[in-house]
């Protein structure tokens, strides 16, 4: 039977090969260490959860709640933005409650884009910034995307051979995968490209308070004049620990932030009133919590690079999120991000992320997450020492099991 129209324009899901082998292994009874999915093992303050029970037990919060957030929750999202960012946003107009910025970001592309809209958008990415807007029906030009004196070129490249010109421009600072970080000054430039060129920019802030050099990372929103050309997306998941508990903001221009709530309000009612209750406590908090996390991060980060390194294999020091984006060895390089992973669920018991579920420019890197504890990041590092010792010199005989099923 053939498949639907929109069905055909996605690829195959690479990181769903992946997770079929962690799968076949660990039925096998592999320990498989999973580095892969970002997906954060740190439990939810407890005082966060101590919020929702106390709310989830009056039934009066049972009921449907608000797409566009309560209004508590959304004062609290402004005045957040406020404190950290000196920015300020009217709650009623500038900011809806997402169900994470994954959705925020589809609907979004779904609220905008007609069919044959370009957006330009960076190459390695995370994928919902790219499939968002395919699915849409919008046509996606790669950028590069480190944030540095070539991006104002390759952005004036794309905006001169695109037909029609570019609807947005994804940003993702501090990036998922690549954990780049922009400064203040590149974000002055983009905007005045922007403006010049009437361009929409979409800004993915998910990991703003997972740093580490002592330098927060910026918005783009602190620009003077960016409120005019931009949506900002942030997500509670990594700042809070609260990854299934799917809680986002898109925040920024009215006109931009309407058209998201109206598509919204078909869709969906909103997250579970209490947990929306509980994100505002969370937010309203004293940024304990917020750092805590960040030090757990950055002392894991510490002991990946130190134990990767012991182990033969250099992984660049991120200075923001909780991904390391780490070069696949030279003898492996060949073989790309998705066959290097497969060797390492098969041989070392050790699951990544292959680099091109990002895009084609992320071919030579795989991604790793800092969601194991310290105790298995350095049992990673022994066994991918092993690995290392055994067939760096002769990789082309490491053959994944899969290709013998």
């Amino acid at each position: 039977m053939e498949e639907f129209h929109k069905v055909r324009r996605l690829p195959p899901y690479v990181f769903e090969q992946v997770n079929r082998l962690k799968a076949s292994a660990r039925s096998r009874g592999a320990d498989i260490i999973d580095l892969g999915m970002g997906n954060p093992d740190l439990p939810t303050p407890t005082a966060i959860v101590d919020k929702l029970c106390e709310v989830v037990r009056d039934p009066r919060t049972h009921r449907y709640s608000s797409s566009r957030g309560i209004p508590g929750l959304r004062r609290a999202q402004a005045n957040y933005y406020a404190r950290r960012f000196g920015v300020k946003l009217n709650p009623d107009t500038q900011v809806v409650a997402t169900l994470g910025s994954k959705e925020g970001f589809a609907n979004m592309a779904q609220a905008i884009t007609a069919p044959g809209d370009v957006v330009l958008c960076p190459d390695p990415t995370y994928p919902i910034h790219a499939f968002g807007f395919i699915m849409s029906g919008g046509v996606i030009r790669s950028l590069q995307a480190k944030p540095d004196d070539g991006f104002i070129p390759a952005l004036e490249r794309g905006v001169r051979h695109s037909i029609p010109k570019p609807l947005a421009l994804i940003l993702n600072y501090p990036s998922n995968p690549t954990a780049h970080v922009a400064t203040l000054d590149f974000y002055k430039d983009v905007v005045a490209f922007a403006k010049k060129h009437d361009i929409i920019i979409l800004s993915d802030l998910a990991y703003s308070e997972i740093y580490f050099d002592g330098n927060p990372p910026p918005s783009v929103l602190q620009v003077p004049g960016a409120m005019d050309v931009t949506v900002e997306f942030t997500s509670m998941s990594k700042t809070f620990s609260m990854p299934g508990w799917r809680m986002g903001f898109a925040v920024g221009n009215e006109r931009l932030i309407a058209a998201l709530t109206r598509v919204k309000s078909y869709l969906d009612y909103g997250a579970f009133t209490p947990i929306q209750v509980a994100a505002t406590a969370a937010l309203n908090g004293d940024g304990t919590d917020i750092a805590e996390v960040r030090e757990v991060y950055h002392k894991r980060r510490d002991v990946m690079v130190d134990a990767f390194s012991r182990a033969g294999w250099e992984i660049p020091a991120p200075a923001a999120t909780m991904f390391a984006w780490a070069p696949i060895p030279e003898p492996f390089k060949h073989l790309g991000s998705l066959e290097f992973s497969k060797l390492l669920i098969e041989h070392a018991d050790v699951a990544v992320a292959p680099g091109v579920g990002f895009g084609e420019h992320g071919d030579d890197y795989v991604r790793l997450a800092l969601v194991e504890n310290e105790h298995r990041i350095r049992q990673a590092a022994r066994s991918i020492k092993r690995f290392l010792a055994t067939t760096a010199k002769q990789p082309n005989n490491v053959v994944p099991l899969a290709a013998h099923r």
